[in-house]
């Protein structure tokens, strides 16, 4: 991490390597809740010499899922169906809560 503060590199994070790191933490064995999770994933995620795949969908995602305690990937769907303004297809009903405009299926 300090060598990326200090920009001799880069760090690259793939949104599927973070939903993987949220679901670990939020498992049983490690039982760490929503709200503590998106903090510091928000601190990592607009740190210096970090480069986040699809950053602010990221940022809103992890916002999402703290203050509708959904899982991270629903919040992530949710911020780009937004962003995009496009509708999401699914059974799921924690999209109710999510403010997306849902495609009858």
């Amino acid at each position: 991490m300090r060598r990326a503060a200090e920009g001799e590199v880069i760090l690259v994070i793939p949104v599927v390597v973070l939903a993987e790191v949220i679901w670990v933490l939020r498992s049983p064995y490690y039982g760490y809740k929503p709200a503590r999770i998106a903090a510091e994933l928000q601190e990592l995620v607009a740190g210096d010499g970090v480069s986040m795949e699809g950053g602010n969908d990221v940022l809103e995602a992890l916002a999402l899922m703290t203050e509708q305690n959904v899982d991270f990937a629903d919040a992530y769907l949710a911020a780009v169906a937004a962003r995009r303004r496009e509708p999401v297809a699914t059974f799921d009903a924690d999209f109710r809560r999510l403010g997306v405009q849902l495609f009858p299926v």
